[in-house]
């Protein structure tokens, strides 16, 4: 096994140098980054796209569409989502998560090129980053307090507030002018330590893992040699990401600090302990690399290490370039879970109504139909509508709490949303679902000019390019 030494230990070491003998050995030390400027494309003079346009089509869509029917049957009671503007117009997320002290922060400082700058993210071999921390693209160096973040309503970050000023406290923003950033946004979250309970963090951090979750494009999950265990908090973590499995990327990081043999053997524990908390049918893949700014160690296997890292590089960089058509398959499955939810709340009321006669108790005819759904084929009867599939169904239980707090009789059916000048609520969802999300997805693939009329042109049942498929 060989040992690793922090990147903050050698500035001890080079005081016995000159400066000039400090930069040549420095140099010799670092290794070569010119692999990440050339798959992320860093060095080319061309400005970041500008989609500022299709964003605008996407935003008009989304509140002219899918809101009015959002708001009508409350949706984000039900899955507490709520799409802000800001959300719409943000670049990519890669979220790092993962046990403490397993590189996650040096990950980001060499990706970046932080590493000896002022404003590099702390590291150490003790847990060190207790923050939730956003690296965005800025005009100037400058970090930014949670609650400002939270306050400022162009940005994605609005929806934090709810998790409470202890939890703002623990967010902060860094802005830097850098080429990456202009193109994706990085979140690093603090180590997970398994002895560690929920209220001694004095907020709830599952639920705020969960939120960036919802919104990441891509979720590097980091693990390290020493740190394979798979405890209650870690667990949590991955039932949190359950139907996010095509962006998780499993990391084994500091894959240099073993021997070949030793690797594999470390290779093989960190399936068997992941195994059982990933329910797909295909294995996942595993990166195996070390993603720090100092060179590999001596007898290992470099070249390996570098084309684990590339690909990984690739796949960071297919979410950047499909920023667009990414936004817009997320809005559409939006929509149609708003769909669904509100034909269930129609369901349900048309069924009370039926129900009720002039001697019934209201509570308990409702309280029936809550009981036994399909006893009144409440989610059956959804099924025969088109775009609906069975895996797409809400939980049952989930709309005993949904009514406990909105009376059934809050709502109308949705027959009678409908207006002479804006048509039906219902209508227009469906619309923007079949042609004028697809027909905007079409557009921006065949490289026209986003339109919201492109339907006929581009056809609307292409299905959006899969960003995840593995080459």
């Amino acid at each position: 096994m060989f040992v690793r030494v922090p990147p903050s230990l050698f500035s001890c070491f080079f005081c016995f140098f000159s400066s000039e003998e400090e930069d040549e050995l420095l140099a010799s030390l670092l290794r070569d980054r010119s692999h990440i400027e050339e798959t992320l494309r860093l060095k080319e003079d061309t400005k970041s796209d500008d989609y500022s346009a299709a964003l605008q089509r996407l935003r008009k869509v989304y509140h002219s569409a899918i809101k009015p029917l959002e708001q009508a049957y409350k949706y984000n009671e039900l899955r507490q989502h709520e799409i802000s503007d800001g959300e719409i117009t943000s670049k990519p997320m890669v979220l790092f998560l993962g046990p403490w002290s397993v590189g996650k922060s040096s990950m980001i400082n060499y990706l970046l090129g932080l590493q000896d700058t002022p404003y590099q993210l702390y590291t150490g071999a003790e847990p060190t980053t207790s923050e939730f921390t956003v690296i965005m693209h800025g005009e100037k160096i400058r970090s930014i307090e949670g609650i400002v973040m939270a306050a400022d309503s162009s940005r994605s970050f609005s929806p934090l507030e709810k998790f409470g000023q202890n939890f703002l406290e623990k967010l902060v923003g860094i802005e830097m002018p850098h080429k990456m950033l202009e193109r994706v946004t990085f979140v690093d979250t603090p180590g997970i330590i398994e002895n560690r309970k929920q209220q001694e963090r004095g907020y709830p951090f599952n639920d705020v893992c969960q939120w960036f979750i919802d919104r990441a494009d891509l979720i590097f999950v980091v693990f390290d040699p020493t740190k394979l265990d798979v405890g209650l908090e870690l667990e949590t973590l991955f039932r949190q990401l359950k139907g996010r499995e095509s962006q998780i990327r499993i990391i084994l990081n500091k894959a240099d600090s073993l021997v070949t043999q030793d690797l594999m053997r470390v290779y093989g524990a960190l399936f068997w302990s992941l195994a059982p908390l990933i329910n797909v049918t295909e294995p996942p893949r595993v990166y195996v690399s070390s993603f720090w700014p100092l060179d590999y160690a001596a007898d290992t296997s470099r070249e390996l290490f570098k084309k684990e890292e590339i690909s990984l590089l690739e796949d960071l960089n297919q979410v950047i370039e499909n920023r667009l058509e990414n936004k817009i398959a997320f809005i559409r499955q939006h929509g149609i879970r708003v769909r669904i939810h509100a034909l269930l709340v129609d369901r349900y009321l048309q069924t009370y109504r039926d129900k009720m006669t002039f001697f019934s108790d209201p509570e308990l005819v409702f309280q029936e139909i809550l009981d036994d759904p399909d006893k009144f084929y409440i989610f059956k009867s959804i099924l025969a509508k088109t775009n609906v599939s069975k895996f797409d169904l809400p939980n049952r239980d989930a709309y005993r709490d949904f009514f406990g707090i909105n009376p059934i009789s809050n709502f109308k059916l949705l027959s009678a949303q409908c207006s002479y000048m804006g048509g039906c609520l219902l209508e227009k969802i469906e619309r923007a679902i079949t042609h004028e999300l697809p027909g905007l997805l079409g557009s921006i693939a065949s490289d026209r000019n986003p339109s919201l009329s492109s339907c006929e042109a581009t056809g609307c049942g292409e299905k959006p390019k899969n960003r995840y498929k593995k080459h």
